[in-house]
């Protein structure tokens, strides 16, 4: 399918989706069942959705502009990352949560009719005789997994994932029990966070074309992950300004990794396998999120909050290293279109 109709079709279904939720409400027919279902279809058609968006923006752009494109959708992200809950809170306590949630179903319709103002035609995929869809995930798997740096990219992200995850799963308690910080101080520094994510949007091309579009994916982890060992080396008092730094600092260079990354994954994608690569790659890196969670809660559980958080900065701060041992090492520029990969 097209990809604006597959963003169109999952905007609208997720709109409809979340607004059952104040209807079954309204009904009194509302249960925990209910909303774990509604979060489980939510999901999976953000998946498609997310996909359909990564495998567009070449199209949109042309693949010579992907690194400002990026920057640019990165920096929206990190403003709505900012705001979005900001805008929730008073609007909870204001309406209600299932009056919040009719407008964030509305928000979902806005996001489908905006994308139906797309005027920029895109030509349809095409179709083989027999279509197999096993087939084609093992086309996406083949080239994504045997192509050097896309691979290096993907395992840079699930090393990534998963020690942020285990980093994440402990954060929280370690700032409200150990440090005993209030819940408004912990709102700051999770908003620094956020904050640093949005500063390193408006740099990343920037910095990307300076250091170099290759090296700074793995300089990028290499620099700022190290610093969140800050956390669990703090104590009440002035080294929570120097956590909350670290914090800040990890966001940016997450960021200015992203972009630089998904960049270079799109560039080195025919269009015919872009959805596929990007499915492929989200798939892996992404599975690593489940697993952090577990691992953070058992090393939690077993050798305390503080010990997580320095294997997950450690974890973090090693996923450089795929990217480091691959050619991107000493890549400066993109590769032309023309140096894509053939099709499998």
């Amino acid at each position: 399918m097209r990809k604006r109709s597959v963003m169109i079709s999952t905007d609208l279904a997720r709109a409809l989706i979340l607004l059952t939720i104040p209807l079954a409400w309204q009904a009194n027919k509302l249960t925990i069942d209910w909303l774990y279902a509604v979060a489980l279809l939510h999901g999976i058609l953000t998946v498609f959705f997310d996909v359909s968006y990564a495998s567009y923006l070449p199209h949109l752009i042309g693949r010579e502009s992907l690194l400002e494109g990026n920057s640019k959708l990165s920096a929206i992200r990190s403003v709505t990352s900012i705001s979005g809950p900001a805008i929730a809170g008073p609007l909870i306590n204001w309406t209600g949560a299932p009056a919040t949630l009719l407008i964030s179903s509305a928000g979902m319709t806005a996001s489908a009719l905006l994308a139906m103002t797309i005027r920029k035609q895109e030509q349809k995929p095409r179709q083989r005789r027999s279509p197999s869809l096993t087939r084609e995930i093992k086309e996406g798997w083949k080239f994504a997994l045997n192509h050097p740096i896309l691979l290096a990219t993907i395992s840079g992200d699930a090393i990534f994932n998963l020690s942020l995850t285990m980093y994440q799963t402990m954060l929280l308690l370690f700032l409200k029990r150990t440090l005993a910080l209030s819940s408004p101080a912990i709102g700051l520094i999770l908003s620094g966070m956020g904050c640093g994510a949005l500063l390193g949007a408006l740099l990343a091309t920037r910095i990307a074309r300076h250091v170099g579009q290759g090296r700074v994916i793995w300089l990028a982890p290499l620099l700022t992950c190290p610093p969140t060992v800050l956390v669990p080396l703090a104590h009440p008092g002035w080294s929570v300004y120097a956590a909350a730094t670290a914090l800040a600092a990890l966001s940016l260079g997450g960021v200015v990794r992203v972009v630089a990354q998904s960049s270079l994954q799109q560039t080195l994608t025919p269009d015919p396998l872009l959805a596929r690569m990007n499915a492929t790659a989200r798939f892996i890196s992404w599975g690593g999120l489940p697993l952090g969670a577990l691992l953070g809660g058992a090393t939690g559980s077993t050798l305390g909050a503080a010990p997580t958080l320095y294997l997950g900065a450690t974890g973090m701060t090693l996923s450089f290293l795929p990217t480091f041992l691959s050619p991107l090492r000493t890549l400066r520029a993109l590769p032309n279109e023309r140096d894509q990969e053939p099709l499998p």
